[in-house]
């Protein structure tokens, strides 16, 4: 019975309990998750190590040599030089001495007459002094003499008239006229030897002043030689400690470009013949020049005629002792006899190769793809080769090409 009774109790719905909870379903967003940042990190990867970056290679600008119309200019001969000064100084001082200030330092811009350096000016200091005593002994001296003869005139006077009035006797006379005489020799003494004395004074002034080194020319100082406290002469005095200058200027206005141009190919140089320049420092940049003069000397041990060609810029990134390439231009000749001017453009020839047996170059478009172009190549101009068909100017292309570079293959400029 009770048995049934406890069965019955185990069957009964409790209403009062809480329902069971439904299944979680965080094990599915998290599973989600993981997948897609695995998806991530797999794109990532082949974004960064998987895709085509192109080959790194390095371009230039294709550069107009010609208008159509036969103006434009090529080059007939290349040399190399260097920048030089026509005016370059290396300032002293007049004597010899021990340097009290020196006020210049490299680069400094200086203009002519401007104090350089001062030298202890003690030994011309006391030459001055003397000298200037030596004026003043001479002034009083001179000063005397003339009180004296003034003296002596009146004198002269006075017993001349005595003597026509038959006073005083006429060697009286006679001795007073002598004694004027000799007083106006005197005094013409004391006069020169004043002159005398000014003149040494003016003399050791120029001698104190020439303690002081000043700038012969306005300039660039390039280099600083002396120290306060160190012997300097303009001859070297007292052995190889001695130095010989206080620095060094240049006239930047007076730079030029000096090569040598072997004797086989001096007859294409004329003078006032256009130059185009460039600095080895500055590679890109065309320096407009022009043909000064050709030595008319020549070096037996090189074999070569030394030309002098003059820069048309003034710009401070020129400076003396720079390596220079210059490319001597065509003349344009009268329309009778003149010859046809290049046409096209002109690129390295590093940017010229063969493939299957045409020369081709490899032009980078904008969308960092390498186009190869057929060319139709013309004369060499220096390092550089024109190119009459195929490329237009302003168009990159690339420095010598790899053999693996093919037709729209990716590239990318060396630096990026």
């Amino acid at each position: 019975m009770n048995n049934s009774a406890d069965l019955l109790k185990e069957l009964r719905i409790d209403r009062k309990a809480a329902p069971p909870e439904p299944p979680s379903r965080r094990g599915l967003w998290i599973g989600l998750g993981v997948a897609v940042l695995v998806v991530l990190l797999a794109f990532g990867a082949w974004f960064v190590f998987g895709r085509d970056k192109g080959i790194e290679v390095k371009t230039v600008a294709a550069t107009a040599i010609g208008n159509g119309s036969g103006g434009g200019s090529a080059s007939v001969l290349d040399a190399t030089g260097y920048v030089v000064a026509r005016r370059m100084a290396t300032v002293s001082a007049k004597v010899t001495g021990k340097v009290q200030e020196v006020l210049i330092e490299e680069g400094m811009r200086v203009e002519e007459g401007q104090v350089l350096a001062r030298l202890e000016p003690i030994d011309a200091d006391a030459e001055r002094a003397l000298a200037e005593s030596q004026l003043q002994a001479a002034r009083s001296q001179s000063t005397g003499v003339q009180a004296r003869l003034k003296e002596a005139e009146a004198n002269v006077r006075r017993l001349s008239q005595l003597t026509q009035q038959q006073l005083v006797a006429r060697s009286q006379y006679d001795q007073a006229v002598a004694e004027r005489d000799a007083l106006r020799a005197e005094a013409l003494t004391s006069q020169r030897n004043q002159r005398a004395a000014a003149d040494r004074l003016r003399i050791a002034d120029i001698g104190k002043d020439n303690t002081v080194v000043r700038a012969p020319f306005s300039g660039v100082v390039i280099a600083k030689a002396a120290q306060p406290g160190e012997i300097v002469s303009p001859l070297s005095a007292g052995g190889g400690f001695t130095r010989t200058g206080i620095g060094t200027i240049v006239d930047m206005d007076s730079l030029e470009v000096e090569v040598d141009v072997g004797e086989a190919f001096i007859g294409r140089v004329q003078p006032k013949m256009p130059v185009e320049a460039t600095l080895n420092a500055y590679p890109d940049w065309k320096i407009p020049a022009e043909v000064i003069a050709i030595i008319p000397t020549a070096d037996r041990g090189k074999a070569t005629v030394k030309v002098r060609i003059a820069i048309k810029v003034k710009d401070p990134r020129i400076v003396p002792d720079m390596g220079v390439n210059v490319s001597f231009l065509e003349t344009e000749q009268p329309a009778r006899d003149a010859a046809p001017q290049p046409q096209g453009v002109r690129v390295p020839a590093a940017a010229i190769t063969d493939r299957g047996g045409q020369q081709v170059a490899f032009v980078v478009n904008r969308e960092q793809r390498a186009e190869q172009r057929a060319l139709q190549v013309g004369m060499l101009m220096g390092n550089d080769r024109q190119v009459r068909s195929g490329l237009a100017a302003g168009e990159n292309v690339v420095l010598d090409p790899p053999a693996e570079l093919k037709d729209g293959g990716r590239v990318r400029t060396a630096g990026e």
